[in-house]
């Protein structure tokens, strides 16, 4: 096996959070994703109440705890409700661990079996930041789309507007971004992608750099930020502060019409960061023709940004939880493969006046 196919893609994220029944209802109902499984002691799990949920190919487990003494309830005391694995789904999971333990970098799991009604599935952990982890599985003798202790689900169907995961960014402390970047490279065959300095990323008062790897052509995206020098306390920093270790800062979710997915999630309830009507002032001076409608996009604080290969548009949701740490973003693609740099010092001081309610800027 080459390094080029020791992924296949992301399998599943999953949240560490104080209710996973509330995150599952909300994620149902607020941004149209369906309940497909239900895993807790009724199926035979007794420490922990999990819930499937997909939308596309965007697939989310919300965990809670069922004892104060468990991991999860520590886990979420400590960093509040956020992502705890990135799972990467593997086509043989013995050549996907020979290949990172024979790149010297990364420290792989032994193989664990989980046996079921549906046979077996494998499964193996690779640490990443913070208390972040990267669980690989192996579904090569595994005939269900379910893992081992779920039930099927039918719930009442969420209204799909998202299609897949563009990409997954992830917060480190000051000078830590380097290094991790060098982990994914050198010890996970994923190649650089971009880099973005504190001149790209930055307002009078707080700036970040971030460097990007892919694997794949793009089928697992990994940004990761670190915070940088600034007047005042960064976006960076005060997720740092608030999970109290790096962590995952947002997952960006694909849409091929932003426009209508945005109203609806507006209308279910979903609070994005708006944006000043300034943004909007000769926007096409800026970015070129675009297809949509100008007025529409300044209603719903939709941002643009053009590249050579296209343009793209994009908006972030608040924060989902109490703490001001995970978020959302939505993205659409037309075209473009960059990150919105040209959005950057708009998206950068509508966080900050964020920040400023809270008193955290």
């Amino acid at each position: 096996m080459t390094g080029s196919n020791v992924f296949e893609k992301i399998d599943h994220i999953e949240f560490y959070v104080g209710s996973a029944k509330h995150w599952a209802y909300f994620h149902q109902k607020a941004l149209g994703f369906n309940i497909i499984g239900y895993s807790g002691p009724e199926t035979g799990v007794r420490d922990r109440i999990s819930y499937l949920l997909k939308q596309g190919d965007v697939r989310l487990i919300f965990t809670g705890f069922l004892s104060r003494t468990s991991e999860i309830s520590r886990h979420v005391e400590m960093h509040g409700d956020g992502v705890k694995d990135i799972t990467l789904k593997v086509p043989d999971i013995n050549e996907t661990i020979s290949f990172i333990r024979e790149r010297g970098v990364a420290s792989p799991s032994s193989i664990r079996t989980e046996k079921g009604d549906y046979g077996s599935l494998k499964k193996s952990v690779v640490p990443t930041y913070g208390e972040t982890a990267h669980t690989l599985v192996d579904y090569s003798e595994w005939d269900s789309d379910l893992p081992p202790g779920f039930i099927s689900v039918e719930s009442e169907g969420g209204k799909e507007s998202v299609q897949k995961i563009d990409h997954v960014v992830g917060n480190v402390e000051e000078n830590r971004m380097d290094p991790w970047v060098d982990y994914y490279v050198r010890g996970l065959g994923f190649r650089q992608l971009i880099s973005f300095d504190d001149k790209d990323i930055s307002t009078q008062y707080s700036a970040l750099k971030s460097k990007v790897v892919e694997y794949g052509n793009r089928k697992i995206i990994f940004p990761i930020n670190e915070p940088a020098l600034g007047l005042k306390k960064s976006q960076i920093q005060e997720y740092l502060d608030y999970y109290e270790s790096p962590g995952v800062q947002h997952i960006a979710l694909s849409t091929d019409d932003i426009v209508n997915t945005v109203r609806k999630m507006k209308e279910n309830g979903v609070r994005f960061l708006e944006t000043p009507a300034s943004y909007y002032e000769n926007i096409e001076d800026r970015v070129g023709k675009i297809d949509e409608d100008i007025d529409v996009l300044r209603e719903l604080n939709i941002l643009v940004d053009r590249d050579d290969d296209g343009y793209l548009l994009q908006i972030f949701t608040q924060p989902i939880g109490d703490r001001p740490t995970f978020f959302y973003e939505i993205i659409q693609r037309k075209g473009a493969t960059s990150f919105g740099k040209g959005n950057f010092k708009a998206l950068f001081e509508s966080i900050e006046r964020e920040q400023a309610k809270r008193g955290n800027l």
